[in-house]
């Protein structure tokens, strides 16, 4: 069974700073695609970055220069460091990880977690 579980999110000023991570079992996590989306209330589900199993990164452009996404193969989890947190970041955070569209059954996400950034 695959899972992905995401932790790490939580209430921040603006200026702040969070780390999420997801944590995978069940797939060799190392060959998929590793994605950050976020959905804020109301609104519809936005990629927010990428990394390849190659390590090929790519960031939303309201989030360039902020964001980073990383990943940890040996412990099958990849991260997303927040900086300069803004009350538009807030949203729900959801780790996917894929094999593209040409292997859509290879399509898992997790659960999200809560970012919120109030002043």
């Amino acid at each position: 069974q695959v899972q992905l579980v995401e932790s790490g999110g939580g209430l921040v000023q603006p200026g702040g700073s969070l780390r999420l991570s997801c944590a995978a079992s069940g797939i060799i996590f190392s060959i998929y695609t590793k994605a950050w989306y976020r959905q804020a209330q109301g609104k519809q589900r936005e990629l927010v970055a990428t990394i390849t199993s190659g390590s090929v990164t790519n960031y939303a452009d309201s989030v360039k220069g902020r964001f980073t996404i990383s990943r940890d193969n040996a412990k099958n989890t990849v991260y997303l460091q927040m900086n300069s947190l803004k009350p538009e970041d807030t949203a729900v955070y959801f780790c996917n990880a894929n094999r593209g569209p040409l292997l859509p059954r290879s399509n898992y996400w997790g659960q999200g977690t809560q970012v919120t950034v109030f002043l």
